[in-house]
């Protein structure tokens, strides 16, 4: 029986990763980061498969109205009818393309843990608690400046079983769908300064350092709300040099 990973074993595998691609930029994390042990089941072993009629997939795949997004879904401490423990945010940013141009009307979604670092799904057992004002599930479209705003809370750090005393940073998960649900990309952000970033393999599979920067919010104390909210600032860039890192590729 091998035995368990440690932290230094998860460190020495980065390191290892790192210097041998000082230098390069590259296009896009490796599906299978090794560091980030689940990535071996998560992706695809086999050939893709040619669609015969790709747009028979937009006639058949979910859709959504303007009329099914309501200003509620936006605020995610409205949504019960007690209010959520922990610390109230706004977090707002633009949807850019790759000249800086904004993307209208598009469905931006967002889920997270709740302040206790806790997810509200069968499959997240650690002890700690749930709570009931609180699912961490959100949506918005974009305004014409290519602007999203929520209002949520300040999700807590979490253990998983990577390895030994494996703890994911803080962050929100953002769903992008463009213009048909088969475009979607998938990203997390993060917060400023959290002393998890170096131990986590999921963040650290984004081996270019200017990148990884890309994905963590600034503190913006104009967006703060007077007794009510701190304010986090993140643009998503869809493409291009400054683009911002997807889970499953630009």
């Amino acid at each position: 029986m091998m035995p368990p990973l440690t932290q230094a074993d998860i460190d020495k595998e980065m390191a290892e990763i790192r210097a041998a691609r000082a230098g390069r930029q590259a296009d896009h994390p490796d599906r299978d980061y090794a560091p980030y042990r689940s990535t071996a089941l998560r992706h695809p072993k086999q050939p893709l498969v040619a669609l015969k009629d790709p747009e028979a997939t937009e006639l058949t795949g979910p859709v959504f109205g303007v009329t099914d997004v309501t200003a509620l879904d936006a605020d995610l401490t409205r949504q019960h009818l007690g209010e959520p423990l922990g610390e109230r945010i706004t977090v707002q940013g633009r949807v850019l393309d790759r000249d800086g141009r904004p993307v209208r009307g598009q469905l931006v979604e967002i889920w997270q843990a709740n302040a206790s670092g806790r997810y509200p799904h069968q499959r997240d057992d650690h002890p700690a608690p749930l709570d009931p004002n609180f699912t961490g599930v959100g949506r918005c479209l974009t305004d014409d400046e290519g602007r999203y705003t929520f209002t949520t809370i300040k999700p807590g750090a979490y253990p998983w079983r990577n390895h030994v005393n494996a703890w994911r940073p803080a962050h929100i998960h953002f769903s992008v769908f463009g213009t048909a649900f088969t475009q979607r990309l998938v990203t997390q952000m993060y917060f400023p300064n959290d002393p998890l970033f170096p131990y986590d393999p999921i963040l650290n599979s984004v081996t270019d350092e200017r990148a990884r920067q890309r994905l963590v919010s600034a503190y913006d104390h104009e967006l703060s709300r007077p007794e009510w909210s701190l304010g986090y600032r993140w643009d998503i860039v869809l493409d291009g040099p400054a683009a911002t890192w997807m889970e499953e590729g630009r």
